[in-house]
C-alpha cells in the first residue's frame, strides 16, 4: 500500500456509490446485456484501471479492469480476502437476503468463500476428487452425451448448437460424474444457468439445484457410490453436510460456466473456413482455439467478487476497507497495457485472466478442457459438412453481470 497516495487529498477515495457525485454506470439492465464491451472500454477511459459501478439492486461496487490490477487483487488474499463476512454493506444490512446478489456473492462454506487454512482444507478436497474423476473417465462420458445430444437433431440437418448442444454436454457429464440421474442432470441446467444470470428467478433456482444436491449427499452418506459425491465425502478432510453441498453446487456452476466456452469455442470453429479444415484435418489443435476464446470471450466475464480488508490504493482510487470488488476477467484481457494490438495472435500465451489468478484459480479446468475436445471433437466428425446458417454477423449475445451468451447458433448439415 502506498500511504503517500493514501493522503494525496486529489486521490478519489471511498465507497463507489458517492464517488465525485456522479451517475453511475450499472453492470446489469439493458444496456449492459447488450454491449458490455463498450461499457468497460468507456469506463477505462473514464476511470482508468478500476471504476465504481453498481450492481443489481443498485449496490456499489469497484469494477477491477486493468489486468495487473486484477492479477494484484486475485494474488493477495491477505489485502483482498473473498470472506463476504468482510463485505461492509452485508454488515450493515443493505443487502437483502432475497437480493439476486446472494446465489453468487453471499458467504458459504465453500473454498470459494475462504480463505488461508480453511481454503487450503476445502480446496484440497475437491482438487483431489476432481482429479480422481478425470482419471476415472471423463472422456468416455463426455463422448457418451455428446453422440447423445447429437442424436436428438442428427436426422433434422439442422440445429441450434447453443440449446440443442453446448448449454447440456458439459452439465449432463458433471451430473454424471457427481452420481446424479440424467434426468436431475437436465433439470440443473436450468438452475445453474439461471444463477449466473441473476435477477428474480436467481435466488429460486438456487434453492431447487441445493435440494437436488442435498438429496445426493443424503443418499451417498447411506449408499456410497463410485462418484465424485462418495469420493467428496469419503474425503480425510471430513466435510459436513453443508459444505459437501455447496462444492457439489460449485461444480455444477463450474460446469454451467464451461458451457458457456464451450460455445463461443463452436462459433470461432464455425466462422472461420480456414480453422474449420484445419481442425477435421489434423493440422490445428483444439486447445488452441480454447485459448483463442478465452482471450477474447472469457466464460465469465466479471468474477464476484473480492472485498477490501483495510483502506488500500488501488489504480489510482482509495478503496476502503469493507468495499466491494468485482474483477473484469473480459476488460483485463483486452487491457492495452499488456495487449496493445487485440488482433495478434495469442496463440501458446496462456496468461489469459479466464481461470482466475491466485490461491482460488480453477481447480476444474483440465476437466472443462478435456470435456470441450471431446464435444467438438465429437460434433465436426459425427456431422460432416456442418455449416453456419446464418451469417457471422448475425450472431448476438445477452450479457448478465457476470457472463455474455450467445443467444444462438444455427448450423445446418447434409443428412
Amino acid at each position: 500500500m502506498n500511504d503517500q497516495t493514501l493522503n494525496d487529498p486529489d486521490t478519489p477515495r471511498g465507497c463507489p456509490v458517492a464517488h465525485g457525485g456522479a451517475e453511475l454506470t450499472r453492470l446489469y439492465g439493458p444496456d449492459a446485456a447488450t454491449d458490455p464491451h463498450a461499457i468497460y472500454e468507456r469506463l477505462r477511459k473514464e476511470h482508468g484501471s478500476i471504476a465504481p459501478v453498481l450492481l443489481e439492486g443498485d449496490v456499489p461496487a469497484w469494477l477491477v479492469l486493468g489486468y495487473r490490477d486484477s492479477r494484484r487483487v486475485l494474488d493477495n488474499p491477505s489485502q483482498f480476502p473473498r470472506d463476504a463476512r468482510t463485505w461492509r454493506d452485508w454488515q450493515e444490512g443493505r443487502i437483502a437476503e432475497t437480493s439476486p446478489l446472494v446465489p453468487t456473492l453471499a458467504w458459504r462454506p465453500d473454498c470459494v468463500s475462504q480463505d488461508g487454512e480453511p481454503h487450503r482444507r476445502l480446496r484440497g478436497a475437491v482438487s483431489d476428487v476432481l482429479h480422481a474423476a478425470v482419471a476415472r473417465g471423463i472422456r468416455r462420458h463426455a463422448t457418451h452425451f455428446a453422440h447423445k445430444q447429437i442424436d436428438g437433431f442428427a436426422a433434422e440437418g439442422r440445429a441450434d448448437l447453443v440449446v440443442d448442444y453446448a448449454d447440456y454436454v458439459p452439465m449432463l457429464v458433471m451430473s454424471r460424474i457427481l452420481g446424479l440421474a440424467e434426468a436431475q442432470g437436465r433439470r440443473l441446467v436450468e438452475s445453474c444457468s439461471a444463477v449466473l444470470k441473476g435477477g428474480p428467478e436467481a435466488l429460486v433456482q438456487d434453492a431447487v439445484s441445493r435440494e437436488i444436491l442435498g438429496e445426493l449427499v443424503e443418499r451417498r452418506r447411506a449408499e456410497p457410490g463410485s462418484d465424485l459425491a462418495s469420493d467428496l465425502l469419503a474425503h480425510h478432510a471430513a466435510l459436513d453436510h453443508d459444505e459437501a453441498v455447496d462444492h457439489l453446487r460449485m461444480v455444477m456452476i463450474a460446469a454451467a460456466v464451461t458451457t458457456n466456452l464451450l460455445a463461443r469455442v463452436l462459433r470461432l470453429v464455425l466462422t472461420d473456413d480456414t480453422r474449420l479444415s484445419e481442425l477435421i484435418g489434423g493440422q490445428l489443435n483444439i486447445s488452441s482455439v480454447m485459448e483463442e476464446a478465452m482471450w477474447n470471450s472469457p466464460p465469465l466475464a466479471v468474477l464476484p467478487g473480492r472485498f477490501a480488508a483495510t483502506d488500500i490504493e488501488l489504480g489510482g482510487h482509495r478503496i476502503e476497507g469493507g468495499d466491494l470488488l468485482v474483477l473484469g476477467l473480459a476488460p483485463g484481457n483486452f487491457d492495452p497495457e499488456v495487449r496493445p494490438d487485440p488482433h495478434a495472435s495469442v496463440e501458446g500465451n496462456q496468461s489469459h485472466l479466464a481461470f482466475g489468478s491466485g490461491p482460488h484459480e480453477c481447480p476444474g479446468q483440465i476437466m472443462g478442457q478435456s470435456m470441450i475436445e471431446i464435444a467438438v471433437d465429437v460434433l465436426l466428425h459425427r456431422l460432416p459438412g456442418l455449416r453456419l446458417a446464418v451469417e457471422a454477423d448475425e450472431l448476438t449475445s445477452t450479457a448478465s453481470t457476470w457472463e455474455s451468451r450467445l443467444d444462438s447458433l444455427p448450423v445446418e448439415f447434409p443428412v
